[in-house]
């Protein structure tokens, strides 16, 4: 493994990161792991389109019976409603309160003030490209 290949520099850098994804590092700074925040990135992500438990399965990698519990309990913290689905009667949606959409905007600002931390000393014009190459680095991944 030739540790100066810029594969085997990204490789390295995508599994710490991935290892702090998996210990929910900023979930824990910001205080606690939440599963229901799961939910809420999830139902936003899918914007403008909707999404029901199944769409939130799918995208958190959890079977059905998971997903349901996860979005019973943002129904109950109040921060999720369920809606019919206009164009399939059968279907029912998971759609963000004002409580929900407050607590996505507090969690992105969180994350992005340690983002900007991990940053600090940076040129603008180094945050500049950092943020074009990672953007086209995880878009690269959707041709795959």
């Amino acid at each position: 493994m030739d540790k100066t290949d810029p594969v085997v520099a990204v490789e390295t850098a995508m599994i710490a990161i991935r290892r702090r994804q998996t210990r929910r590092a900023l979930a824990v700074q910001s205080g606690g792991p939440d599963p229901v925040q799961d939910v809420l990135d999830a139902i936003e992500a899918a914007a403008p389109g909707s999404i029901g438990v199944n769409g939130v399965a799918a995208a958190l990698g959890v079977d059905q019976p998971r997903a349901s519990k996860l979005a019973a309990a943002a129904v109950s913290a109040g921060l999720v409603r369920r809606e019919a689905d206009q164009q399939d009667g059968r279907r029912t949606n998971l759609v963000l309160t004002a409580e929900g959409r407050q607590q996505l905007d507090w969690v992105h600002g969180y994350r992005q003030e340690r983002f900007a931390d991990a940053m600090a000393g940076w040129t603008d014009a180094e945050r500049e490209t950092f943020a074009d190459l990672l953007t086209r680095f995880v878009s690269g991944f959707d041709r795959l």
